[in-house]
């Protein structure tokens, strides 16, 4: 039996989809098999960053409502051989149209072919949200160090922990300026951590490479001299058991002592979440 993971924030345009996209591709690399499920119905945007638009016929809502069955509606990424799948959102029907039993038996049953269930959440904390968060079985929380995108969060890390999921809530901090930091002009990773409380999973530079990458249909893992892709495999690794320490700020000794020091605090950075059995590391 695999997990479901959530990837949420409250607020729109962290980079939740690139998160859940790159993540994802990072793990079907090693050789595990995930699915993707988009659950921001009516937008519909991870086919997109992943270049599979043109391979979707039908999504979860033709699967909800019986007009095909589950198998016919997953799309597979090629380039991962028969590791990475996409269940789409729809483009079209409303967001009420899906419900939670819907979408938990839906989510029970990718369960059972894949390790990782990997559920792109919708902005926001209404419908959809919960549709999503109900029935995954931990989270990834994405934030931007902004005021407004940390304090949406903190709303998110309150829902969840009160949820008490069987997997910790983990906390990727995205698009992170080293030079806004240095100049005292953007949240530092310590402030971010030390407000919301749950532990760091990784964090991810803001660079021209990522906006690239998603608009040729591709992840950006894909380029090696990327440091975002470089922080998302990274992430995957840990969330597979790896210690890895966060080194993106190794020339800048302050910020690489203090973001190496609140990975130790979340568990050692390994084990994140060892309370789910036969997994062998933080998420699978």
């Amino acid at each position: 039996m695999g997990i479901s993971i959530v990837v949420t924030s409250g607020k729109g345009g962290v980079g939740k989809t690139t998160t859940t996209a790159n993540i994802s591709s990072v793990l079907a690399s090693l050789g595990k098999k995930v699915c993707m499920v988009d659950l921001d119905i009516g937008l519909r945007n991870l086919d997109a960053v992943l270049g599979l638009t043109n391979r979707i016929v039908y999504d979860i809502v033709d699967v909800a409502q019986n007009r095909v069955v589950l198998s016919q509606a997953l799309v597979r990424d090629p380039r991962f051989e028969d590791n990475l799948y996409l269940l789409a959102a729809s483009q079209f029907a409303d967001k009420y149209v899906l419900d939670q039993d819907s979408v938990r038996r839906i989510i029970t049953y990718l369960k059972q072919r894949f390790d990782f269930v990997m559920i792109d959440c919708p902005a926001g904390i209404e419908y959809g949200f919960q549709n999503a968060v109900t029935v995954a079985d931990g989270a990834i929380v994405v934030t931007n160090p902004e005021l407004a995108s940390v304090s949406d969060a903190d709303r998110v890390v309150g829902i969840l922990e009160s949820m008490k999921m069987p997997i910790t809530p983990h906390l990727i901090i995205n698009r992170i300026r080293k030079n806004m930091i240095n100049e005292g002009t953007s949240m530092r990773i310590d402030d971010i951590v030390n407000h919301l409380r749950i532990p760091l999973l990784g964090v991810v530079v803001d660079e021209d490479d990522v906006i690239a990458a998603s608009n040729a249909g591709r992840t950006v893992i894909s380029d090696k001299n990327s440091d975002a892709g470089h922080s998302y495999r990274n992430i995957a690794h840990r969330m597979l058991g790896e210690s890895i320490p966060l080194d993106i700020f190794n020339d800048e000794k302050r910020l690489s002592s203090s973001a190496e020091y609140l990975v130790d605090e979340s568990n050692n950075g390994t084990m994140l979440l060892n309370q789910i059995v036969n997994t062998g590391g933080a998420f699978g």
